[in-house]
């Protein structure tokens, strides 16, 4: 059987007995597709005609066409789980995947908003409608608890203990955490609840969600990203994004003074290692203020 057979079954056997989704067969499909055709550009059509050194050249002609990390991770992830199958159903008995490792995403820094951007942002003026209130509030919230989009969305009534300055939230993989939720953050989430929340309300169709549409309704993700960008370009920042505020969140903890277990916790992450990114740009942040406040930190010696 022939490297392009087996494809063809191969696809076959993630759509049927793996239960893949078509947009999983599909991606897989194109990339299994152009690693088949590159092999047999090279003369290569027979299963065991394909080695490591092949293999591998292949991904390195994935990097030099520019691809993506995250589509040259998928591509690898898709070839050896095709070599796997053929070594499997005994189509052949090579396997020079089994010990190939995914390539590694290269390590990319969040986008963080310096204080004095997070404050031109907060205090701008809102208008004093139901909907300024409620796009204040909500951006108080994503940058004063450290919040994702998802979380903000998914916050019902009966989360909030603003007496206790809690958020009961609700992360990735169905787990709770608590978020303190303090100074300027609570008080204008409190007065959305007060008054705004009631106007948007829809007696027709009530819902138990803390952030609302025009409509009544839970405000969707789409929605808050939107309403971020917004305001964002009226403080005079560009492609402001919900997890901007959540990374300068994590920074600025940081920076005044946190401990990144007490960050962690905040955030939901499962591993600290993902909270320690945030230490990168912490040790700038004190680098410059060692270099603006250290009286000999800029000059040079003359020797």
């Amino acid at each position: 059987m022939d490297l392009a057979r087996a494809l063809d079954e191969y696809l076959g056997y993630l759509a049927v007995e793996r239960g893949a989704s078509p947009n999983t067969v599909e991606a897989y499909g194109r990339d299994l597709a152009r690693y088949v055709s590159w092999l047999s550009e090279r003369g290569v059509t027979e299963p065991e005609g394909v080695d490591r050194a092949a293999v591998e050249a292949h991904v390195a002609s994935l990097w030099d066409a520019g691809l993506a990390a995250s589509s040259v991770e998928r591509a690898v992830s898709a070839v050896k789980g095709f070599h796997r199958f053929m070594v499997a159903e005994q189509i052949c008995e090579a396997h020079p995947t089994a010990d190939l490792p995914l390539p590694r995403r290269p390590e990319r820094l969040p986008d963080v908003l310096s204080r004095e951007q997070a404050q031109a942002l907060l205090d701008q003026p809102f208008p004093p409608t139901a909907a300024g209130l409620r796009d204040r509030a909500m951006l108080e919230v994503l940058y004063g608890c450290g919040l994702r989009a998802s979380e903000l969305v998914g916050l019902d009534l009966r989360d909030l203990a603003l007496d206790e300055e809690l958020l009961r939230v609700m992360g990735k993989g169905s787990k709770e955490r608590l978020v303190p939720v303090v100074g300027t953050a609570r008080d204008v989430l409190g007065s959305y609840l007060e008054g705004a929340r009631g106007e948007l309300a829809s007696v027709r169709r009530p819902t138990p969600a803390v952030f609302l549409n025009q409509r009544g309704g839970r405000i969707s993700r789409q929605s808050v990203h939107a309403i971020v960008g917004l305001w964002g370009r009226v403080a005079g920042i560009e492609g402001l994004h919900p997890h901007t505020l959540r990374h300068s969140f994590a920074t600025h903890m940081l920076e005044g003074g946190a401990d990144l277990r007490s960050v962690q916790e905040i955030l939901g992450h499962a591993d600290i290692s993902t909270t320690q990114l945030y230490t990168h740009l912490d040790r700038a942040h004190v680098r410059e203020v060692y270099l603006s406040a250290h009286p000999r930190a800029r000059l040079r010696a003359d020797l």
